[in-house]
């Protein structure tokens, strides 16, 4: 198993929009609003067609108060590069005016470490693990350096209430070495989002949830009846998992893991083509069929956008 999607909470929608599309080079590949609080938008990045394990999605929440980072949450959010690509991205986040600690090096790879606008905390990881992954082609990064994916999620604990046995029973991930108090774990091939890094932080303050901080970390399952059989495991060690919950571009099941963070099993499909075409993705506002007869509604109250245009260039 490896990751499907990560969703952190932001507070100005333009201006997550500009720093993920822009500075990041990220491709927009729906627009669409939070199915439980239709008010507020849901944006979802990733590759080219959005992909499970390059999608990183994000909760606007304007005048949200701000989170806090501490254990019980995922701290940083790891997306992955090629191996090489560290200068370009140094020199990209210089001339943005985006401050970054780094480089460093961590299990063998180079690490960026930086924020978004909110405080998020986020990496730029080089690494092989990617090395076989397609590059959006269209978008505002030349294709050698762009983003490929998540490389992965860091969780913060205090101790560990059980964290690590949950990942390698039931999720499948298998422990691939441990330094400055951190255990990586990792999914059995490569790709994008195959790491689970456990940060160990003892007596450290307990996070909470708002803006700048991660809201969930979503795992994928191949399909509705892979999901269903881990659902019933998650009922039988006492884990409280939901019932089946249609995202219209996959389904979830949510729970908490033993150190308290917001886990997420989503299905492969079916994708975010089934209601817009590869070439149109991300292009206006979609809206699940349950809301269509409030579009108008729900239009005139959400925040004007100026949307991200494709634009390839070889320049940081």
């Amino acid at each position: 198993m490896s990751l499907h999607h990560v969703t952190a909470i932001t507070a100005d929608p333009q201006r997550s929009l500009d720093f993920y599309a822009g500075v990041l080079g990220l491709r927009l590949v729906k627009l669409t609003v939070n199915y439980d609080d239709p008010d507020n938008y849901h944006f979802y990045f990733g590759d080219e067609l959005g992909r499970p394990g390059s999608i990183l999605t994000l909760f606007p929440w304007p005048g949200g108060s701000p989170g806090r980072q501490g254990v019980g949450q995922i701290g940083e959010i790891g997306l992955a590069v090629p191996r090489g690509s560290l200068g370009f991205w140094i020199e990209r986040l210089l001339t943005r005016g985006v401050p970054y600690q780094g480089p460093s090096r961590r299990f063998d790879e180079q690490v960026l470490a930086f924020r978004d606008p909110d405080g998020l905390l986020l990496e730029i990881v080089a690494t092989a693990r990617t090395d076989a992954v397609e590059p959006w082609r269209d978008g505002p990064v030349a294709a050698e350096h762009a983003v490929r994916g998540l490389h992965g999620v860091t969780v913060w604990e205090d101790g560990d209430a059980g964290t690590a046995a949950l990942l390698t029973g039931m999720l499948g991930f298998t422990p691939a070495g441990e330094i400055e108090h951190r255990l990586r774990l990792q999914s059995a091939g490569a790709g994008a989002g195959t790491v689970v890094d456990l940060r160990r932080a003892p007596g450290f303050w307990r996070g909470t949830e708002g803006v700048g901080t991660v809201h969930h970390v979503a795992f994928r399952t191949p399909d509705g009846e892979a999901q269903l059989g881990l659902r019933s495991e998650l009922e039988r060690q006492g884990l409280a998992p939901t019932g089946v919950i249609d995202r219209q571009y996959f389904r979830s099941v949510y729970f908490r893991e033993p150190g308290g963070v917001l886990f997420e099993l989503a299905t492969e499909g079916p994708g975010f083509t089934i209601d817009e075409g590869p070439a149109e993705l991300g292009s206006g506002l979609r809206l699940p069929p349950a809301y269509e007869p409030d579009r108008e509604r729900i239009a005139a109250g959400l925040v004007p956008l100026r949307l991200p245009q494709a634009a390839a260039t070889g320049s940081p």
